[in-house]
């Protein structure tokens, strides 16, 4: 059914029933609150707004791709159904129970050409019952194209209300606000602009300036990594982006006291491109975090060795690492990106996850500097988890690390606690098994016990001065 024709028959039905409506509802609607009449719209003449913000990712994601949505069409139509349906499965599936039960209790609102502006789900899932042939909906007095900022005004107050933001997808109150505002500011100034936004979506202006931001950030990862205008890549990451949004804000500058000494703007570059390799690796929580939050003790980015460290660990770790070729004529674009992503995960979570727990014990070591029995204690933990019969163990480059933790244990008592070392060299000279020294390093050990008496006889006749 072509616009014209849905026009008539709307127009008929509002005719007939003019006098005797189905019921009255009020609506905002030009900067007043209105009494409109509701009518039983037979579902055939209605159509979904395929930009609406329950699945607007969705439908931008598609459109990149070049797959246009008719939802005038039958394939239109499913798609937008099965898109609607997806979005909220759950959801969907109670309140369908519900409607079957007591019928369509909430009225939604329509253009005069049957175009659905509040009530997409409902409609979808009325049409998947195949129960009633009637959708209960206030007429506006336009099309959507003869006052688009005015419908766009009453659409998002009724989509973004605080009962309805429960079921939406969290990305799309991110790519709403940034919808508006490409729409708005071409009009209005910047603050008139933001009030406006942050009046319709039902949210303070800071609110608003955080979503655009945020957004901001999403835009410039999905560009990063040749994704762009496909939302549906964001899916289970809006907590990272929340926090990379903030982190940006306060280091980008060279002023915040929250990073390392010293820092440039081009370590916020690093900083945001390896956050981008977490976020895409589905990092959350604590371990994300620890990347750059809080004040300057508790994150990488607050200490300059830390960092600086992990970093070119981080890029040697990633150095290199080859891609498929994004096909954006797959006919599921997000499973394809899924598994793309799932490959990139494959090649390097082992690693950027050791590098991670790594720097983490560093940082946590830094932060019990001052309480040094914690420190030791911990240093002994670890050494007596070492499975010493391992093969692994035996390495000389292992060895030769062993021999670096005992040298760093052997001047720090020798300088703090002289006297503790004699029996301890005693002791180790008691322990050496010289039957196990080759036949072909005895004249070198045999130097060595030269030398131990040597300084053994030096440092007696020191002592006797005394």
């Amino acid at each position: 059914m072509d616009q014209k024709t849905r026009i008539s028959k709307i127009q008929e039905i509002i005719d007939r029933d003019e006098k005797n409506p189905f019921g009255v509802q009020e609506i905002a609607w030009e900067d007043s609150l209105k009494s409109m009449n509701v009518y039983k719209i037979p579902l055939a003449y209605l159509v979904y707004n395929k930009y609406n913000g329950r699945i607007l990712s969705r439908t931008k994601s598609l459109e990149k791709q070049n797959h246009s949505i008719d939802v005038e069409t039958p394939e239109g139509k499913k798609q937008i159904e099965r898109l609607l349906w997806d979005s909220k499965e759950d959801r969907n599936k109670t309140t369908q129970a519900d409607l079957a039960i007591s019928g369509q209790k909430k009225v939604g609102i329509i253009t005069r050409d049957g175009i659905i502006i509040d009530g997409n789900r409902r409609a979808m899932l009325l049409n998947r019952l195949g129960k009633d042939d009637y959708f209960k909906a206030v007429v506006l007095p336009v099309t959507l194209e003869e006052n688009p900022i005015e419908i766009k005004k009453l659409e998002t107050s009724f989509q973004m209300g605080e009962d309805e933001k429960l079921g939406y997808n969290p990305i799309e109150k991110y790519l709403k606000a940034k919808d508006l505002y490409t729409d708005l500011s071409a009009s209005f100034e910047e603050e008139i602009t933001i009030a406006k936004i942050a009046d319709w979506m039902g949210e303070q202006k800071s609110a608003i300036k955080d979503y655009l931001a945020v957004m901001d950030i999403m835009d410039e990862y999905l560009s990063e990594l040749g994704y762009d205008g496909i939302y549906t890549q964001l899916d289970g990451r809006e907590d990272q982006f929340i926090s990379l949004t903030k982190w940006m804000e306060n280091f980008y500058g060279e002023t915040s006291s929250k990073a390392f000494d010293g820092y440039k703007d081009n370590d916020v570059d690093d900083l945001k491109i390896i956050s981008f390799d977490y976020i895409r690796d589905k990092y959350e929580g604590k371990e994300f975090r620890n990347l750059a939050y809080g004040l300057k003790t508790n994150h990488f980015f607050g200490t300059k060795e830390i960092w600086t460290s992990f970093r070119d660990s981080h890029f040697e770790a990633t150095k290199g690492i080859e891609e498929p070729a994004i096909d954006f004529n797959s006919m599921n674009l997000k499973s394809h990106l899924d598994d793309r992503d799932q490959k990139f995960h494959d090649k390097i979570h082992d690693r950027i996850k050791d590098n991670l727990e790594v720097h983490y014990e560093k940082l946590r070591n830094l932060q019990s500097g001052k309480e040094p029995e914690k420190l030791i204690k911990r240093s002994i933990d670890s050494f007596d988890a070492i499975q010493k019969n391992n093969k692994a163990f035996k390495n000389p480059a292992i060895q030769q690390l062993v021999v670096e933790l005992a040298d760093k244990a052997f001047r720090s008592v020798t300088e703090h606690a002289p006297l503790e070392i004699f029996p301890k060299i005693i002791s180790l000279l008691e322990s050496i098994e010289v039957e196990k020294i080759g036949e072909g390093d005895v004249e070198k050990a045999e130097q060595f016990a030269t030398d131990i008496q040597r300084l053994s006889y030096k440092l007696t006749k020191k002592l006797s001065q005394l």
